[in-house]
């Protein structure tokens, strides 16, 4: 009985070929796994190529909720960002796959996991590290790293030598990942900075100079710190983002333009698509304003810095990332109430928040007069705050004379 490897799968121009490769090369069977995150692919066709192609098993898994409800929206709690600019959409999606690997393997008695991330890229990290935290005696098969392909432009030879339709060709070869979060485009001109990005790239987003002239109002209700109304109205998770996807894409919310750091070692650019997360990450960031004191607010900052780079380099399930998350929740408390959006032609502005836990007081904040301030105290405070200072300056004219 021949041992088997589940291949993470999804049907593009990589995890295509890997099937014929794997069977030339190992005496294995190939169980193709596609985990579904809203990809927006036709599963029966993704399950019928893999089968056409040499997988003799395929499991479409439907994890879009989980990945929305347990991934996405404890990112957004968060504040999580890579280098201050990627709403990580890539990154949040691969521990939630690395997972549900691991399951299949369990549950087929297989020996090895295959995925088809290039030796050049962060998610063979991210995938190798999620099952690693679950079963560290699965043996990883990684193709890019070992086989004689060294380019996309000959992985689309070996596609079309072995009878593999593949959704890319020669002129249109951006390596794209989607999901219901977001959607990333790399390769082709992007690789050289000096080029613009084209917008007609853009899959989810109308670029802001095509964008409707009107301006759109949005209201986001969320219970610590969790979205969960619409414009007043309950809203299912992954409901609440298809709609803001389409909310933010009409409105050319959403598109950036990164040099990252890669946690290989050098540095990529990537265009990112997230026009429904960018609404969301703003709307909670401004509800923050309102609810978290000046130290927690100040702290959490670095906080969602620290966050970002865990999920980025694959530390979904690692001990800092649960103690960090245990801190977010706790700040997340008090962050209930509503915050209301216009979005106009790639921009974002407040229209307005309503708050329970509310920490401004229009009585103390106004020029006016409040009991609870006085504006006779801030010379006492002035005096001691800036004690240093003087002290300082003191010293100074010492060191002159």
């Amino acid at each position: 009985m021949k041992d088997k490897v589940v291949l993470a799968y999804s049907g593009g121009l990589d995890t295509s070929i890997i099937i014929p490769w794997l069977k030339e090369n190992y005496d294995l069977e190939v169980i193709a796994a596609c985990i579904n995150v809203g990809q927006g692919d036709d599963m029966k066709e993704v399950e019928a190529k893999a089968l056409r192609t040499g997988a003799s098993k395929v499991y479409i898994e439907d994890l879009i909720e989980e990945f929305i409800t347990d991934y996405v929206f404890k990112g957004i709690k968060a504040g999580a960002l890579y280098e201050e600019k990627y709403m990580l959409g890539t990154s949040f999606a691969r521990p939630l796959m690395a997972k549900r690997l691991v399951e299949i393997a369990h549950a087929e008695g297989a020996k090895y996991i295959a995925h088809g991330c290039t030796g050049k890229g962060n998610d063979q990290v991210r995938f190798e590290v999620g099952i690693a935290a679950f079963d560290p005696t699965i043996k990883v098969i990684a193709p890019w790293r070992i086989w004689d392909i060294k380019s996309r432009e000959d992985a689309i030879d070996y596609a079309n030598a072995k009878g593999v339709e593949v959704p890319v060709t020669k002129e249109k070869i951006y390596s794209r990942d989607k999901n219901l979060w977001h959607l990333s485009h790399e390769g082709g001109d992007l690789e050289d900075p000096k080029n613009e990005h084209k917008q007609e790239m853009y899959l989810m987003t109308t670029p802001p100079e095509k964008a409707k002239d009107e301006v759109t109002y949005v209201e986001i209700y969320f219970e610590q710190g969790i979205a969960k109304k619409l414009n007043g109205k309950e809203i299912a998770p992954v409901s609440l983002i298809e709609t803001l996807n389409e909310i933010g894409g009409e409105n050319g919310i959403g598109v950036i333009d990164i040099i990252e750091n890669r946690l290989v070692g050098m540095k990529s650019r990537g265009v990112y698509e997230t026009p429904g997360g960018t609404i969301l990450y703003a709307a909670h960031k401004e509800l923050e304003r309102l609810t978290l004191d000046k130290a927690t607010f100040h702290y959490k900052q670095s906080v969602s810095q620290k966050y970002g780079e865990l999920v980025y380099e694959g530390l979904w399930f690692s001990p800092l990332k649960e103690a960090l998350d245990a801190f977010v929740d706790t700040t997340q408390k008090n962050v209930t109430g509503s915050v209301k959006l216009k979005l106009y032609k790639g921009n974002i502005m407040v229209a307005g928040i309503d708050a329970p836990y509310a920490l401004y007081d229009e009585g103390i904040s106004s020029f006016g007069a409040s009991e609870l301030y006085s504006h006779k105290d801030a010379e006492g405070f002035i005096n001691l705050f800036g004690l240093p200072s003087k002290i300082q300056a003191m010293t100074n004219k010492k060191k002159e004379k």
